[in-house]
């Protein structure tokens, strides 16, 4: 490419970046695809949705308006010129931008959107509002989202978990091919024989292969506030994921200021995405105080709480009831979020004295879920990801 061809490149992507105001400083004009993408663009980042002119010589936005059938001619069209990523994105900003949500209950607007875990998260917003003629519709455009996740997480978090479980099943007299090395070298390191430059060991550490008995208990206590729409979604995902493994016993609790358990929709993911209820208040204290009337084996139980903080509940007891499950041998993990946009607004001063409880809060993306609770069942130090 020449060195012209490449300055012209650059003046078209500044000018659909820029907008093709007056004061844009282009001198670019658009045509034929450009011009649509400009358009299309336009209608969603123009201001307002004015319709105000570019170098076109057209409009560079009709809007979008709250018309249904402009919208779905506006999907369409960011669908052609747009990778899925992108797609993914301008729906999100439309959505939060133009207030589009309440088209969503439109069989028809459904069925021209990008399905993402965000446009779950908002069409679960909507469930209480959505009409019977788009219930169904709703529920095969979150099925889907759904499925996919499953395929990209469920092998790995289930070979993950079965190397954990079998490592936490110590056994003090192993067969050969049972033996923990690591733990059963450093275990006899007094027993090292200089002359014969080797370790006589006394003790042997091993761990048995996980059997189909019920090994770990494992809770899922979930907050249901607007803002952890996304981790509700991946929540529900792992819950179903971890139900299906017989040698843990998985339990989901959702909660706003009331508790619900649904642990018994857990196999299928998308009938317990369909019971919780996004928005609300928070009440963390009342959820936990649910979930330590569940523990029944407290040194086999890990506890993953997956919330902003933002109690509405009694904050000292809060913290009494997690130092008391610890104390008790639980394992209590406290994640700000489970997805993929890193932490969110959080309540600090709530998450600072957890970690002085012990039980530090951060956020964790799906792929390093199944290494946090590996950690966990194993009773050793979390991944915790560095945030500097």
């Amino acid at each position: 490419m020449t060195e012209a061809a490449v300055g012209d490149e650059r003046l078209r992507r500044w000018r659909l970046v820029l907008g093709g105001e007056e004061a844009d400083g282009t001198g670019c004009v658009l045509s034929g695809r450009d011009a649509a993408m400009d358009g299309a663009l336009g209608a969603l980042y123009g201001k307002g949705g004015n319709g105000s002119k570019g170098q076109s010589g057209r409009d560079r936005s009709a809007g979008l308006g709250a018309s249904a059938p402009s919208v779905a001619r506006w999907l369409g069209d960011i669908r052609t010129y747009f990778p899925s990523s992108v797609v993914q994105v301008m729906q999100r900003d439309a959505i939060d931008r133009l207030g589009l949500s309440a088209l969503l209950l439109e069989p028809e607007m459904l069925e021209a959107v990008e399905a993402d875990v965000h446009l779950v998260g908002t069409l679960l917003s909507l469930n209480k509002a959505m009409p019977e003629t788009t219930k169904e519709t709703a529920r095969a455009v979150v099925r889907k989202v759904v499925e996919d996740l499953e395929k990209r997480l469920a092998t790995r978090t289930r070979a993950t978990l079965t190397g954990a479980l079998d490592r936490s099943a110590r056994i003090s007299r192993p067969r050969h091919h049972d033996i923990d090395w690591n733990r059963t070298i450093a275990a006899n390191l007094k027993h090292y024989l200089p002359e014969y430059r080797t370790i006589v060991p006394e003790r042997l550490i091993g761990y048995g292969r996980a059997s189909q008995t019920v090994k770990k208990e494992v809770i899922l206590c979930i907050d249901q506030s607007g803002s952890m729409a996304a981790s509700v979604v991946y929540a529900s995902v792992f819950g179903a994921v971890l139900a299906s493994m017989r040698s843990i016993a998985t339990r989901l609790v959702v909660f706003d200021t009331a508790v619900v358990d649904l642990t018994d929709q857990l196999d299928d993911p998308v009938d317990v995405l369909f019971g919780t209820q996004l928005g609300g208040g928070t009440d963390i204290n009342r959820a936990l105080a649910y979930c330590q009337s569940q523990i029944t084996r407290p040194a086999d139980t890990v506890v993953v709480l997956i919330s902003d903080l933002y109690e509405g509940g009694i904050r000292d007891e809060m913290l009494k009831r997690v130092a008391a499950m610890k104390a008790s041998g639980v394992r209590f993990v406290t994640l700000l979020a489970l997805s993929d946009e890193g932490a969110p607004a959080y309540d600090r001063e709530h998450a600072a004295a957890l970690a002085a409880l012990d039980a530090p809060a951060f956020a964790c993306t799906p792929d390093l879920f199944p290494e946090v609770m590996a950690a966990a069942i194993e009773k050793r130090p979390l991944p915790i990801p560095d945030t500097r």
